[in-house]
């Protein structure tokens, strides 16, 4: 239990690991952790869109994809035209010691590796969390995000990806609070 517990600190320090790149945008933050949880969600929305895959394995997928990070950090493009981070030495080490490490070390590889169609899927779900991200910063008035969002675009691999992705872009970031908003009178 002890390897175990060493496991859930090192998943919990994604928390505390920002996600670089918002450096260069020059605005908004956001820990790994968070990204995290929101490539999660959004790979569990597409397990229910898409037929014929695996949803335990694209929502695990999605949920592992940057538990590296706790490790090598977050490295963004400018970052790795510099330093060559040793991601199978980093989930070698993560999942060496544990009952189950063959099969997080698995889901992890699949990922990188990026062959499958549950590892595409994966991957449009960690594109449209950043989607959303520099959707919400241009609906707010931040011009810098549009400049990045055309090369994220470019990197959706499927279809559904590409139908979620022209969705959100037609959507404004607050539609969803405001849907059902009524001014109620002051009532004195």
């Amino acid at each position: 239990m002890k390897h175990i517990a060493n496991l859930l600190f090192e998943a919990k320090m994604l928390k505390e690991v920002p996600r670089s790149g918002f450096h260069f945008l020059g605005l908004g933050k956001e820990s790994v952790a968070e990204h995290s949880f929101i490539t999660t969600f959004i790979g569990y929305v597409i397990s229910n869109l898409e037929t014929g895959v695996d949803a335990l394995r694209l929502i695990s997928m999605c949920l592992v994809h940057d538990l590296s990070e706790a490790k090598i950090g977050d490295l963004n493009y400018v970052h790795k035209q510099y330093v060559t981070p040793d991601t199978n030495k980093a989930v070698e080490d993560t999942t060496a010691d544990l009952p189950f490490g063959r099969s997080l070390a698995g889901l992890m590889h699949e990922f990188n590796e990026d062959k499958t169609k549950e590892a595409n899927l994966a991957h449009d779900a960690d594109q449209l969390a950043f989607i959303l991200e520099l959707k919400q910063l241009i609906d707010t008035g931040y011009e810098p995000p549009k400049k990045w969002l055309q090369f994220v675009l470019k990197r959706l691999q499927t279809k559904t990806g590409e139908k979620l992705a022209k969705s959100i872009m037609k959507t404004d970031w607050d539609s969803w609070w405001l849907k059902n908003y009524v001014e109620k009178p002051n009532i004195i």
